[in-house]
C-alpha cells in the first residue's frame, strides 16, 4: 500500500489540476491566477508542515536547502503556465496531458540514462516507438 498511495495521490491531484487549469477564465491574466494558486499552495504547505512535524523548526529545515527547491519552484511555474496557455489556445483536456506525458517519458528515458546511469533497454526503445505511434493516433 505504501507503494501505491503516492501514485494514486498524483493521479487524483493531476485530474483535479487539469480540470482547474482548463477552467481558468480565458479573460483572466494567467499570472494573476498563478499568484492565487501559489498563495493557496504556500498556505497549505505551511499548515501541512506544522501538522506533520512536531518540535521541528522551519528555519532549521531551510538551513539544509540546496538549489533544488528553488529550481523546482521555477519548473512548477513553467508547467502550470504551459498548461494554462495550452488550454487557452485550444488544446483539448483529453490530449494535452497525454501528448506532454509521452514527450516527457521520452525525455526522461534519456535523462535517466545520461545523469543517473539507468539502463536504456530495448524494451524502453520499443516503448518510445509505441508512444510516438500513440501520439500520431491521438492527434488524428
Amino acid at each position: 500500500m505504501s507503494y501505491i498511495w503516492p501514485i494514486a495521490l498524483i493521479v487524483i491531484s493531476n485530474v483535479v489540476y487539469q480540470i482547474c487549469a482548463k477552467s481558468v477564465p480565458k479573460n483572466m491574466d494567467t499570472m494573476a491566477s498563478m499568484v492565487v494558486t501559489y498563495l493557496v499552495g504556500a498556505a497549505c504547505s505551511a499548515v501541512m508542515f506544522f501538522a506533520m512535524n512536531k518540535n521541528v523548526s522551519l528555519l532549521n529545515e531551510y538551513s539544509k536547502m540546496n538549489a533544488a527547491p528553488i529550481l523546482l519552484g521555477i519548473s512548477v511555474v513553467g508547467l502550470e503556465i504551459g498548461f494554462i496557455y495550452a488550454y487557452k489556445v485550444g488544446w483539448p483536456v483529453s490530449t494535452a496531458s497525454v501528448v506532454q506525458s509521452a514527450f516527457l517519458a521520452l525525455a526522461l528515458i534519456f535523462v535517466g540514462g545520461l545523469f543517473y546511469h539507468e539502463a536504456i533497454t530495448s524494451n524502453k526503445i520499443i516503448g518510445i516507438i509505441i508512444c510516438l505511434i500513440g501520439l500520431y493516433f491521438i492527434n488524428k
